[in-house]
């Protein structure tokens, strides 16, 4: 359904995204995972045709997202991570507002609005202005704009940031929902959401993706190696030439720690039956003070720090997805025209509201 091939976005200098290649099929719901700033916005606009890509190419549903957008755009709902909303709207007259807006007919409209209106529970609120609404059900009401002309594939960029626990449950069985008969892209920085939510994940990381797979998938392949976190005493320098001269250590990473005189490290190592002596033995016989030692399971969260962590170079730190952040430009860019823009791009709220309220 969602086919991304080789895809390349440069901001003049900066290097947005590289080479990335992912692939959703119907029926699936896809976690697009990563940090802050790796370039899953950038992504997700890409989709969108909010923004073009500089190389690469994009299809939903077999339609190139830079030939044919007006046919993308049609197939394709699409929630910013800021929901594009007009806060002095009742729910009921936005949604018959964006309705037009991605072309429904004026038979199809009311139909369509109620169904989106169901599916979102809003039933309550469809008559109350956006701007009183809490966050949880704005986030709701953004969703319903995104499947109002009910598209094979829909789109959620951070679908449940800023939500409380309650809220987060009902948007996410919502997304389950969705997903029986769509596709669905959800991107987020919030492991146990991917765990809840997601069949498959595309790991990112500054721009590149470094792992696509089912969640079980992901956790056999880190079963080749074995980690553990150390509490130690010690120089750091003489802790890193220790476990330098330790033949199956393989990476190891620095945690914070409240105590001055003491460190913790995490450590991957290959496998072998007498690995904790090794390390043991490695770590004392080098005159470190080892307090404590544990071993990690392959949890998601050991992954997504494994794949996503290393050093980052000037460029990289940029933070790419904030340079264009208007939702309403976005939501807006990324659905089809009207049939007479002239006429209808540019109504007053009162001619909205006249007009479109049942």
């Amino acid at each position: 359904m969602i086919e991304v091939e080789h895809l390349n976005k440069v901001y003049g200098s900066t290097t947005a995204l590289q080479d990335v290649t992912f692939e959703a099929q119907p029926g699936e719901i896809l976690g697009l995972l990563g940090p802050n700033g790796a370039g899953k916005t950038t992504t997700m606009r890409i989709l969108a045709g909010y923004l073009p890509a500089t190389q690469g190419t994009a299809r939903v549903a077999g339609y190139d997202v830079h030939d044919q957008p007006m046919a993308v755009r049609q197939r394709i709902g699409y929630l910013p991570e800021v929901p594009p909303l007009y806060p002095n709207m009742t729910v009921e007259s936005y949604l018959h507002f964006v309705s037009r807006l991605k072309g429904l007919s004026a038979g199809d409209r009311p139909v369509r609005v109620r169904w989106a209106i169901d599916q979102c529970n809003l039933v309550a609120v469809q008559k109350t202005l956006i701007h009183k609404l809490s966050k949880g059900f704005r986030q709701r009401v953004g969703i319903a704009q995104a499947i109002v002309h009910d598209p094979p594939a829909i789109i959620l960029d951070e679908p449940t940031i800023g939500l409380d626990p309650r809220q987060i449950i009902d948007v996410r069985n919502l997304i389950k929902t969705l997903a029986q008969d769509k596709t669905v892209i959800l991107s987020t920085h919030i492991l146990p959401e991917v765990n809840m939510t997601c069949q498959r994940v595309a790991i990112i990381s500054y721009g590149k993706v470094v792992a696509t797979s089912t969640l079980a998938d992901l956790k056999a392949q880190q079963s080749d190696q074995v980690n553990y976190e150390l509490d130690l005493q010690g120089s750091k320098a003489t802790v890193e030439n220790c476990l330098k001269t330790l033949d199956r250590v393989m990476t190891w990473r620095w945690q914070t720690t409240q105590q001055p005189q003491r460190r913790k490290v995490r450590v991957a190592c290959q496998p072998h039956p007498d690995l904790g002596h090794q390390l043991t033995h490695g770590l004392v016989h080098s005159g470190i003070e080892l307090h404590e030692m544990r071993r990690l399971g392959s949890s998601l969260e050991e992954i997504y720090l494994e794949l996503t962590t290393r050093e980052p170079n000037t460029q990289e730190e940029i933070e790419v997805d904030d340079l264009e952040a208007n939702p309403i430009a976005e939501a807006v860019a990324s659905t089809p025209p009207l049939d007479s823009p002239a006429q209808e791009m540019d109504p007053s709220l009162d001619d909205i509201e006249d007009e479109i309220s049942p």
